[in-house]
């Protein structure tokens, strides 16, 4: 019941999920210390905001899964720092030494602190479509990160993944049976989520969010997105959800700001192609009842000009 609660309060602790918060734990790079979640299973929750200097860019959920036989991280973080922070973490709450990595997806919060992780020999795992996304964007994801968190990218480099898979990679470790799967497309390529069937628990990755609006991408192909949510993801059953970005929560909070509000924006987009409405209006497409959302303001308007794009050759 006491981790049950702490969902439960993380739900109603928005506050401390604000954007305008820059950085919740002064004491390390990390933008907050880790939580537990479940029992064993903890997560650095990152800003929801865009990454900054402030926050080190560290604006993505950083996990852990304590199995018994060794630790589990789920993503390998934006830089080798935070990558290293995270580890001083779980060293503070146990001595078992971490043996794998999954990377989330292909994007740079995810692969640029892989580096850290390589220097100490571990495994690294990614979906193969994310692998080859991060060859691709890689070099300019670690540009970018440069430009942004200045000293605080020293010693991060490219480091891809050890290891791919297409369809799942299931771990027995210690006590835990994990499961790294590829469910279908969704948010960017190689998405993939990591499943504890018997904890009910999943660690989403950008599958889903919460607290914050989710950005589309120019490859995020958004029918496809919803069609795996409904076919694949929310048929897990989990009772408990760690999502790429925002607290903990249940599958309810991460339908409402994810798969539901892909509907509503495809709905008010459809209705203005139906009306003969252009580009420059889908803009302005009404998404006031999401306005809540931290990056509201950053992305609302692009989402909805990339998806009367992807709509109007549908």
């Amino acid at each position: 019941m006491k981790h049950a609660s702490l969902i439960f309060a993380l739900i109603a602790a928005p506050a401390f999920a604000s954007e305008d918060i820059a950085d919740q734990y002064p004491a390390s790079v990390l933008y907050s210390k880790p939580v537990e979640v479940i029992p064993d299973v903890f997560s650095a929750i990152g800003a929801t905001a865009p990454p900054t200097y402030e926050n080190a860019g560290h604006n993505n959920n950083l996990s852990f899964i304590i199995t018994g036989d060794g630790v589990v991280v789920v993503n390998g973080g934006a830089s080798y720092q935070l990558a290293e922070a995270l580890h001083a973490e779980i060293k503070a709450v146990t001595d078992q030494p971490v043996k794998l990595v999954l990377n989330e997806n292909g994007q740079g919060h995810a692969m640029l602190g892989n580096s850290y992780w390589a220097d100490l020999g571990v495994d690294i795992v990614a979906h193969v479509d994310a692998a080859a996304a991060f060859e691709d964007s890689g070099p300019g994801s670690l540009r970018a990160a440069i430009a942004r968190v200045k000293e605080r990218a020293d010693k991060t480099r490219l480091a891809p993944p050890t290891i791919t898979f297409e369809d799942s990679y299931i771990v027995e470790m210690g006590d835990m049976r994990i499961e790294a799967r590829y469910l279908g497309p969704a948010h960017s390529p190689g998405d993939i989520v990591v499943w504890l069937p018997e904890q009910s628990m999943v660690i989403s990755g950008d599958m889903a969010f919460h607290e914050r609006m989710l950005p589309i991408f120019e490859d995020t192909m958004t029918a496809d997105w919803i069609e795996t949510w409904e076919t694949a993801f929310e048929p897990l059953g989990a009772t408990y959800v760690i999502p790429g970005h925002g607290h903990p929560t249940n599958m309810a909070q991460v339908r409402r700001y994810t798969r539901d509000y892909l509907v509503y924006l495809r709905k008010q987009v459809g209705t203005l192609l139906d009306e003969g409405g252009g580009l420059a209006e889908a803009y302005y497409v009404d998404q006031s009842p999401y306005a809540n959302l931290d990056t509201f303001e950053e992305l609302a308007t692009k989402n909805a000009g990339r998806v009367y794009e992807q709509m109007e050759f549908e």
